[in-house]
């Protein structure tokens, strides 16, 4: 039965709203398939504005691979803003895809994709305009699977309420797998209805079912046990990782968008996962082991994402892709390949102790010189001992010095506050190593044209990692330190007007650290807190600390629990961790030892390049490191 367009309906709400451009659809590169010849239907979401959603390479990639197979489809959907979300209340108009327009309501999957936990109360707003019950348990076969994915995934619990499953990891091939089973399913006439569904979902051991799990606590509110409530339901569920990404060159063609964007550029992985070792790092944790790309392989994924895209500018992505064992190579033959175009080359922030002045010459060969982003993470040497980030003051300062002295006039140090064991003196450090940065700048170029820019974030500990038992600091105290740190950087005359000062205050980080390492009563402080109108919580515009301090307080009087319980406590070892059951591949032990390592500022090396630590995920997950050097070598494109 066909599903008819909502655009008839939506198009006269436009004129009336902020960049109604963001709504149309039709970008190059979109697929709109024919509703009757597909068997199984996939409407995928980032929980975010367009501008935020589209150039997100996870929905890209399974937008892509989805409507590659036979008898499926997959259209993309967004947050609307609060103006349209008004109007559409008002009309009547559901939420809808942006490609064709179709209610979401109407498809079998909505597939929800969370980098941050700061987008759970978007995630209500699209159910409740779709027509979807809130609570799971009050959906009907008419409601399509909600399901979640992403980095913040790894602990769905503060939503498990609002989902019918989760995947962790990797989703190339899970996807795929899921819509097996649907067809299937559907195929012999949906028996069982839903539940069936997702019991056959579930018994696979690669989807998280929340409402076959049940967690029992004990008195004082700490986890006694989650256990599985159904028979066939794994204790664990295990995380997917994808083995050969050359097998995987997707998006094979990038989706241009109609609006501006947060990122204009087309985007190739160049390797996933990261062994370093940083202890803050939750993706570096949960995405292990490191697996590269080839060389041939990403010279062919930008040439035809160029030639598809039109982008002139393409980035070579990963957690760190100075890292990767043929990098030189790399940015060497694409920039001979392009050398005399406009396409230029970017990387994210470059490790301190992974540049070299070669491999910038080669990104800026045919672009402009912009500033270049180096993330020492800690203020002082002890905190980057703490953190397990292995870059000394004199790494950093020579670095800095052969930026500087190679024609770079502008660099962006990122820190954050807030780390654990930090003391007032780590980050009024930050002060005197950038003070120590314009210094050896203006020594290296005889120039007082250096500018340096120091930027701050609060730190949040995430599961999975070794600070996952860390208590967080409050937000008084991170403000008070930042507030610290910049007067310590303005009041100096000498240094004070060539380092700009960037930061977030501590607030927003409490309100992650509650959503992060939260248990599934956090779930009615979420509801709350949307049902007093939270929405876009990332953006500082729309962000209320006071409406999620109240909404706890309210949503968790009943509970021996509250924000602080969830934020500024320490666990102990043994506690129940509200994703012990969600096994992202890393030994407990492990994680603790690390965490004990942490506190007595002792180090731990890279595996990539010595022997194994037993982190535990290569013989948990029956993976292996991937990494080259292949001997190949990236050719000039022939005109032909």
């Amino acid at each position: 039965m066909s599903v008819e367009s909502l655009f008839p309906r939506l198009e006269p709400l436009l004129p009336k709203v902020q960049k109604p451009i963001q709504y149309v659809g039709g970008e190059l590169n979109s697929t709109v398939k024919d509703w009757d010849e597909a068997t199984v239907r996939w409407a995928l979401m980032y929980p975010d504005a367009y501008e935020v959603g589209l150039p997100n390479q996870g929905v890209q990639i399974l937008y892509e691979i989805l409507n590659e197979l036979p008898e499926t489809l997959a259209e993309r959907t967004y947050a609307v803003w609060p103006d349209l979300e008004a109007l559409m209340r008002s009309e009547g108009v559901p939420q809808f895809t942006v490609d064709g327009h179709r209610p979401v309501r109407a498809f079998d999957v909505l597939g929800v994709s969370f980098a941050t936990e700061l987008g759970y109360t978007n995630l209500l707003t699209a159910l409740d305009l779709a027509g979807i019950p809130l609570d799971a348990v009050d959906r009907t076969d008419e409601d399509p699977i909600v399901l979640a994915g992403g980095h913040a995934a790894f602990n769905p619990e503060p939503i498990a309420d609002f989902l019918d499953a989760a995947v962790l990891g990797d989703g190339e091939q899970i996807v795929i797998a899921i819509s097996e089973v649907l067809r299937e399913w559907k195929g012999e006439g949906s028996p069982g209805g839903r539940d069936e569904l997702l019991l056959r979902l579930a018994s696979t051991g690669g989807v998280y079912v929340p409402k076959f799990y049940d967690v029992e606590y004990h008195p004082d509110g700490r986890i006694k046990r989650v256990v599985p409530n159904r028979d066939g339901v794994p204790t664990r569920v295990f995380k997917h990782t994808v083995m050969d990404l050359d097998e995987w060159p997707y998006p094979k063609k990038p989706l241009v968008p109609l609006a501006e964007t947060v990122h204009e550029r087309f985007s190739v992985e160049i390797f996933r996962g990261c062994t370093r070792g940083c202890r803050f790092c939750q993706a570096g944790m949960i995405t292990r082991p490191v697996r590269e790309r080839s060389i041939t392989t990403v010279g062919d994924m930008v040439e035809a994402g160029i030639r598809e895209s039109g982008f002139n500018e393409v980035g070579l992505l990963s957690l760190s892709s100075a890292d990767h064992s043929e990098i030189a190579d790399i940015t060497r033959g694409l920039a001979d390949r392009y050398e005399g175009t406009q396409t230029g080359l970017s990387l994210p922030s470059t490790r301190v102790d992974a540049f070299n002045i070669d491999l910038a010459n080669e990104l800026s060969r045919n672009g402009r010189r912009s500033g270049l982003t180096f993330a020492p993470e800690g203020g002082s040497e002890r905190m980057r001992k703490v953190i397990n980030k292995m870059v000394t003051e004199e790494d950093l300062i020579r670095t800095v010095t052969t930026a500087y002295s190679n024609g770079w006039r502008q660099v962006k140090l990122y820190f954050m506050c807030g780390l654990p064991t930090e003391e007032d003196e780590d980050v009024l450090g930050i002060a005197d190593l950038a003070k120590k940065v314009i210094k050896a700048g203006r020594d290296a170029t005889g120039s007082r044209d250096i500018r340096c820019t120091v930027s701050i974030g609060g730190f949040v500990p995430k599961p999975h990692t070794p600070f996952q038992w860390a208590a967080q600091s409050d937000h008084e105290t991170v403000d008070r330190r930042l507030r610290a740190l910049r007067d310590a950087l303005r009041s100096d005359k000498e240094y004070g007007r060539a380092i700009g000062y960037r930061y977030h205050d501590g607030k927003p980080s409490i309100v992650e650290g509650m959503l992060s390492r939260g248990d599934r009563r956090v779930g009615r402080v979420i509801r709350a807190v949307w049902e007093d109108g939270g929405r876009f919580d990332g953006w500082s515009e729309h962000f209320s600390f006071e409406r999620w301090m109240a909404a706890a307080e309210r949503a968790l009087a009943d509970v021996p629990v509250d924000v602080d319980w969830y934020t500024t406590r320490e666990r102990d070892e043994h506690e129940v961790l509200p994703w012990d059951h969600l096994d992202a591949g890393l030994d407990r032990e492990w994680l603790w030892q690390d965490w004990q390592d942490a506190v007595n500022s002792v180090e731990v090396e890279d595996c990539r390049w010595t022997p194994c630590y037993d982190c535990g995920v290569c013989p948990t997950m029956g993976t292996e490191i991937q990494i080259g050097p292949t001997g190949r070598k990236l050719l000039p494109l022939t005109v032909i």
